[in-house]
Formats: structure tokens, sequence, C-alpha cells
């Protein structure tokens, strides 16, 4: 059973991970080798907490509970020694993984299992340093950003380790408040980062032709599909269409619908830019220096409303 939990890095989605396991009652260690990082980072989950607290989605008394839970370190092996499930969320950086990776086989007991919140690295290059068995009680579990309110977790099942070791890490998401899914085959961005940029490359396509500006791009997938989507799955929704129906229509549309095997030009354009969105002003839309802080906070009140409402039909 897993008890104990370590993550590495506490950057973007690290301490999210960190603070989602804590606010689930499980100790958490968290390893962050930057001074300033781990020096703030407890700031910056108490203030997620506090936001939580405003929303009514955590009692205050959980607040403290939660980051007491939390010890940094800034020593790999004392953050790791003796601990049962340790996630990295590390930079994507092949060889740095695979070295951490390495690093951890020596220091973990046998029974730890290791996990890799990657997005785009392959499982059995990440731990082509590791013995064989080792390997058998290596994954991926990939969160969602921001890991805290985003409820999917995707767990990798690619027949390297065993089915009790799985059912574990699943159960323990689940307790977590997290909704796993089993990922059966080893594919480039697994299953919902394919599904979240076929959406994406079509929306940036129509911007780039000028079929209707951002903000009525945005409202249709708001508004539409996604207003849909926020509750009912893809296959459910062409279930309760008529499949006929649904084939019809891709056979008409699917001629038509973009067939980019590259970025878009009109995404492109604005990295060249330097408009990188939110982070730097400007975008697809625009956000002053005032308005940042209140469009950041804008956005995560509408991923809680979400989050709160998803109790309800799970």
């Amino acid at each position: 059973m897993i008890k104990k939990i370590a993550v590495l890095g506490a950057g973007t989605m690290g301490h999210t991970i960190a603070n989602t396991f804590a606010m689930a009652g499980y100790p958490v260690n968290l390893y962050e080798s930057f001074e300033k990082v781990r020096e703030t980072v407890k700031d910056k989950i108490r203030g997620e907490l506090d936001f939580l607290v405003r929303e009514e989605y955590l009692q205050p008394e959980d607040v403290q509970a939660t980051l007491d839970r939390i010890t940094l370190f800034a020593d790999l092996k004392e953050a790791v020694e003796d601990v049962d499930y340790v996630i990295e969320a590390t930079p994507e950086i092949l060889e740095l993984k695979q070295n951490l990776f390495k690093q951890l086989d020596e220091y973990c007991p046998a029974r730890t299992i290791f996990a890799s919140n990657t997005s785009s690295l392959k499982l059995g290059d990440m731990g082509a340093l590791l013995s064989e068995e080792r390997k058998a009680k290596l994954m991926i579990s990939h969160w969602y950003n921001p890991g805290h309110l985003i409820p999917i977790a995707e767990l990798s099942f690619f027949g390297n380790m065993t089915e009790e070791d799985f059912n574990e890490v699943y159960e323990l998401y689940i307790k977590a408040g997290k909704q796993p899914i089993k990922i059966l085959k080893d594919i480039t961005g697994m299953v919902a980062n394919r599904l979240l940029h076929a959406q994406a490359r079509e929306a940036f396509y129509l911007m780039e032709i000028g079929a209707a500006s951002a903000d009525d791009i945005d409202k249709a997938l708001k508004f539409g599909p996604c207003f849909r989507n926020a509750t009912t799955g893809m296959l459910e929704v062409a279930d309760m269409g008529g499949l006929d129906v649904w084939c019809a229509a891709e056979d008409n549309f699917f001629p038509e619908l973009s067939h980019q095997e590259k970025a878009s030009d009109a995404l492109r354009g604005h990295v060249e830019k330097g408009e990188l969105g939110i982070k730097t002003g400007k975008g697809f839309f625009d956000y002053p220096e005032e308005k940042r802080a209140q469009a950041q906070e804008a956005f995560q009140k509408r991923l809680v409303v979400q989050l709160k409402a998803s109790k309800n039909y799970i």
C-alpha cells in the first residue's frame, strides 16, 4: 500500500501534484534543487489553498494541515529513501530523466514505484539505464495543468509492470480525488493531449483563414462542443446523436478540415513576435499588466466551478 509519496520538482506542475496528495491526507516529500523555488513554493501553495477556501471547495482548517504534510528537501537521497511512490516533474529532457531514474534506483527501496509526469517522452527511453526488475516499477503518470484543479491523470499500463502495482497507483489517485485513465499504448501525447491538439489544430486553422474572430471561435467551443463535452464524452455524444448521422457528417467534413502536420501559421506568428499569451501580455488576446492576475483568477474560478459540479456526475 502506498503511504508516503515524493514529488521531484516544485515548479508549475510539481507543486500542484504535491498539493493534491497533501490535501488528500498523504505525507509528501517535495524535492527541489533550486533554493529560490524552495523558499517560495509553500507561499505559492498557500495562495492556491486560500483560493480554494474562498471558493468554498476547502475548509479553512485544511490549509495549514495540508501545508504541514509537505516537507521540503534539497537533498534527493533524503527525499526518496523511505517513500512508496515517487513522481518526477522535471524538465522534458531525456538524459536528465534517465539519470534521475538511475539515481532513484540507487536510493529507493525495491518496493518503490517510479513515475514520470512527462507529456512527450517514451517510457522505455526514460528507463533505459534501469535494471529489468526496476523497469517493472516504472510508469507514466501524466497530470493536466493546473494539477490541483483538473481531475484527469493518465496512467500507463504498457505491459512492463504488474497489474497489482498498477492497481495500487490507480487506487492512490482515486483516493486523491483524481479521475485516472489506463493508457494501453505507448503513443506520443497519450490520449488527452491528442484529443486536445486535434481540436486546437482546427481552432488555430479557423483563425488562420479568417473564418471567425478569436472571441467567436472560443465562444463556439465554450457554448457548443465543449459545453457538452464538459459532462459527456465524445463517444457518448456520438451514440446520443446517432452513429449514422456522425458517419455521414464526417464523410462531408473531413476533406475540408485542417490536415497540417506542423503548428499553424496563426500560432507560429504570435510565437515569432514574442507574443506568448498571458506570460507576455499578448497572444490571441491582450492581457494588460494590471489585469493579468484577474484573468488568471477568473480562469481558475471557472475550473473550480466545473470541479465542484463534477462531483455530482462522476
